[in-house]
């Protein structure tokens, strides 16, 4: 299939979500929205990813491309294509379905468990996965659940860490997707935020469990299989 990313920053990349695209042998492509590429023709693409980054979904005085993507996740959407959204990319789905994105009550930065909600525990594609799991976090805006939405996970201080609209639009606040190099990408862009809070781990906090992202491979790369193909 013909997958392709939207990358924000160049220190959030689709990380393992690369690996997995390759091993399925899918063509994989992206836009870098920070360098000013241009976004593809929806007909040249068959599924979409939506990374993440520090700007907010309201940010467009600052970077203006955000106009340009809303519209195109929309029009996407409008598709029936499969799109997945990871954290900003998950908060910008939400706003282009009609929900709210604000700061949360907490920033929420570093590894902390996410329970699952009822439905997401009774859906197909979640089967496998632990009522609880620890996962990694970098964020300070939430979304309130877009209309007509699963809800799929809540933390201590995020009510909405996950969403399924229709079938195959998928919101994630968390990150499966990242590898040991990305996580030290993020503190070295974005360390100033670390410790700031009850819910911000330390660098040291962060980097002694990222080989916890090993854990997490099994539960992105089965997760991405299904989102993509729509089988259980």
């Amino acid at each position: 299939m013909r997958l392709h990313y939207l990358q924000h920053v160049p220190f959030e990349p689709p990380a393992h979500i690369t690996a997995w695209a390759h091993s399925r042998g899918h063509h994989w492509q992206g836009t870098h929205l920070y360098a000013g590429e241009m976004l593809p023709a929806l007909a040249d693409i068959d599924a979409l990813i939506v990374m993440g980054g520090p700007m907010g979904v309201n940010d467009e005085a600052v970077y203006p491309w955000l106009r340009a993507e809303k519209a195109f996740l929309g029009a996407a959407i409008a598709h029936g294509m499969p799109i997945l959204g990871i954290c900003l990319g998950a908060q910008l789905l939400a706003q282009v379905l009609g929900a709210s994105v604000t700061a949360g009550i907490a920033k929420e930065i570093g590894w902390y468990p996410i329970n699952l909600t009822p439905a997401a525990q009774q859906h197909p594609w979640f089967q496998a996965w632990p009522s609880s799991l620890t996962v990694f976090h970098w964020h300070g805006d939430t979304f309130s659940l877009p209309p007509g939405a699963i809800p799929l996970a809540t933390s201590a201080v995020c009510q909405q860490q996950g969403f399924l609209w229709g079938d195959r639009v998928l919101g994630l606040q968390f990150h499966l997707e990242v590898t040991p190099a990305t996580i030290a990408d993020l503190i070295h862009h974005c360390g100033t935020e670390l410790g700031s809070g009850a819910y911000t781990q330390s660098a040291a906090e962060i980097e002694a469990k990222a080989g916890q992202t090993e854990v997490l491979i099994s539960y992105l790369e089965q997760l991405l299989d299904r989102w993509l193909t729509g089988i259980p």
